[in-house]
């Protein structure tokens, strides 16, 4: 399901070009790259998309849409595949290390020092490569003057997919591990890379190490972390910066982060309804908007020095949902623009909201959380949470009925909890619900705390056995309206699985009411908010004219986004989720490119020591002009005991019908604090 496409746009103030080329690193290795430029005599700035995921063919549909868009409007637009990626040459390290942030130096400073450039660069990117832009912007190279980052963080820990709260984000952590395991692992094209495309792709495989070893061997915030996190020093980001995120998309908070700690004259944020996705690209929840020619103003402000009006904008600008009744997808949600001065906001108030009631035992089923949906939305049609009222039934929840007027909130909702744990270690999850009149549950927003995580998240500290302690945590930012004749719901649970990893030696916890609180963020509205908010618009979503890939109907049955299987007998419960990429799709050079991939999630739901997470990857590469056939095969599990983390993983690459490449991993990994 789909909201509004965006329109299509051809006439351009200026035609373009692009040519592909091979950027040279002072190690002599060269990174593959894609420039688009517009055709003119005169020098124009520099865009940098610099990325992992192969810009010849995994990302090629997304880059028509915006580079030739850019370089229509007067930029050099360009996109880098990564050392050790796609067709650049080299080996594939760890995410965002030291190499590649070197690296990213060294293109900037090349794209400034080309004939064709005035020497300003600007960088964008959503996910990774809205992390490196970030994270580039923090080692401050001169030429680069401007980022737009998109659903990205500041914070590799505790806001990205490894941990939440202090605990193992086993939904994420495993899934992604095991996604760049199989990409990594994908060929160079002969086409781009030549005829030495198999040696370069025997040395890759050979160099390849499995992320989720290294993710797992740090499970508090350490110096591994606080690499690339650049909220450990805000002040070092010199360059303009435009954070946007959406609500549906977990990083959102950086957005709310980057707007508070940077400099109010050089940041913008806008945070609306999205999914992790770009916002023109029509995809639910919309609305979409007109991102490219927002962007463009960025740019122009500061890559061109015009003032194009965008920094009289109010300094966050976020949607605020109405109240909607649960589904798992919305091609657009109702709602409105917000304009927020500063943040904090002195339009918002947090307001406490007591609980009531006698202590209450929290020992959730382990299968709690398989409502939870997807932790990344990408726009599909089981990607959002259903109705919540089975997964409240499993939690202690606590309501505050809705009188008078509706009450609008904007930021991280916080709840205080006095708690006692028998045993030393827990989780905590809050879940903030809208409940209509007729009993449905939507999904607001939540939070996770793992217990041992409380005193900080660069230490575990065990809970004294017996004890009773508050603890305080905050639920993930929102915009959001309750109206009258609503119940506000706090629902409490101690598992969260697949999203959290359940503990161990957790037995749950006994909440006690008294002393415990839910602190909402209500904006107030005035006559002066309300003006700012209706001066809030964008142009309507356009791209430019699409790439022309083909997705070809085939005979596999088409399987359900996410399948929950419950073994009643047994108390088993099995989540099947495909996370749906791409599929199969052929190209205008006549690539045909086919990946299929299966995650697999199950616990049984009294034992959280049966909890057990695989990942399933088939990926193909076929040019049958030139009979090349690769294949690339891969699986990953990973399961626990008392002690220790078991990993598994597995990779076999073919070149036709010869087996090039097969390794398996298996290692044990100390459970010391997720």
């Amino acid at each position: 399901m789909t909201g509004m496409p965006p329109a299509i746009r051809t006439d351009f103030p200026y035609e373009t070009t692009h040519t592909d080329v091979r950027i040279p690193l002072p190690d002599g290795t060269r990174l593959y790259a894609r420039v688009w430029r517009p055709l003119t005599d005169e020098p124009v700035p520099a865009l940098l998309e610099y990325l992992p995921y192969r810009l010849s063919d995994w990302t090629a549909p997304r880059d028509w849409q915006r580079h030739p868009w850019y370089a229509g409007h007067g930029y050099a637009s360009v996109r880098v595949d990564v050392r050790g990626h796609g067709n650049s040459e080299g080996l594939p390290g760890d995410e965002y290390d030291a190499t590649e942030l070197a690296d990213g130096v060294e293109v900037i400073d090349w794209l400034a020092a080309q004939p064709w450039c005035t020497g300003r660069v600007g960088m964008f990117g959503i996910s990774w490569g809205g992390f490196n832009s970030l994270q580039l912007a923090a080692l401050a190279p001169e030429p680069l003057k401007a980022i737009v980052t998109v659903c990205s963080s500041d914070d590799r820990y505790d806001n990205d997919v490894h941990y939440m709260g202090g605990s193992v984000l086993a939904v994420d952590m495993h899934a992604w591990a095991a996604t760049m395991l199989a990409f990594v692992a994908r060929p160079p094209d002969p086409v781009s890379a030549g005829e030495g495309w198999r040696e370069m792709w025997l040395n890759r495989l050979e160099a390849v190490e499995p992320f989720l070893h290294t993710w797992l061997a740090h499970q508090t915030r350490d110096a591994y972390w606080r690499h690339g996190s650049v909220r450990e020093d805000y002040s070092a980001i010199k360059a303009a910066v435009l954070a946007v995120g959406g609500w549906h998309d977990p990083y959102r908070d950086t957005v709310l982060r980057l707007v508070e700690h940077l400099d109010p004259a050089r940041v913008r944020g806008l945070i609306g309804p999205w999914s992790h996705q770009y916002p023109d690209r029509g995809l639910p929840p919309g609305p979409a908007i007109g991102f490219l020619q927002e962007t463009l103003r960025w740019w122009d402000q500061w890559l061109k020095g015009e003032d194009t009006g965008i920094m009289a904008e109010p300094l966050l600008r976020s949607w605020i949902s109405a109240s909607h009744p649960p589904a798992t997808v919305y091609p657009e949600l109702p709602g409105r623009w917000a304009g927020e001065p500063a943040w904090p906001s002195p339009n918002v108030t947090v307001v406490p909201y007591a609980f009531q009631g006698e202590p209450v035992v929290v020992d959730s089923p382990h299968q709690t959380g398989l409502d939870a949906g997807r932790f990344f939305p990408f726009g599909n049609d089981a990607d959002l949470p259903p109705d919540q009222r089975d997964e409240d039934a499993k939690s202690a929840c606590f309501e505050f009925p809705v009188t008078g007027g509706l009450i609008e909130i904007l930021g991280r909702p916080r709840v205080r909890l006095r708690l006692r744990l028998e045993v030393p270690a827990g989780q905590a999850i809050a879940r903030l619900c809208d409940v209509a009149p007729d009993g449905s549950s939507t999904l607001v927003t939540r939070g996770v705390l793992n217990l041992s995580a409380r005193k900080g998240r660069d230490r575990a500290v065990p809970w004294p056995e017996g004890a009773t302690e508050d603890v305080t945590f905050e639920l993930n930012g929102i915009g959001h309206t309750f109206p009258p004749g609503h119940r506000i719901r706090l629902a409490v649970s101690s598992a969260y699985w697949p999203w959290i990893w359940p503990r161990a030696e957790s037995a749950g916890f006994t909440l006690e009411p008294v002393g415990s609180s839910l602190e909402l963020p209500v904006r107030t509205a005035t006559d002066a908010t309300d003006a700012v908010d209706r001066a809030i618009s964008f142009e309507p979503a356009e791209q430019a004219e699409p790439m022309g890939v083909v997705s070809p109907v085939t005979l596999d049955e088409e399987r359900p986004e996410r399948l929950v299987i419950r073994d009643v007998a047994r108390g088993l419960w099995r989540l099947e989720v495909d996370p749906r990429y791409g599929g199969t799709r052929v190209y205008p050079d006549g690539l045909e490119f086919t990946e299929d991939a299966l995650e697999t999630y199950t616990i049984q739901e009294s034992d959280p020591l049966s909890a057990t997470a695989r990942s399933d990857w088939r990926i193909r590469l076929h040019r049958p002009e030139l009979a090349w056939d690769a294949r690339v095969e891969t699986r990953s599990e990973i399961s626990c005991d008392v002690d220790d983390f078991i990993t598994s993983n597995e990779v076999i690459c073919h070149d036709g019908a010869e087996v090039v490449f097969h390794r398996t991993w298996e290692k044990r990994i100390p459970r010391t604090a997720g």
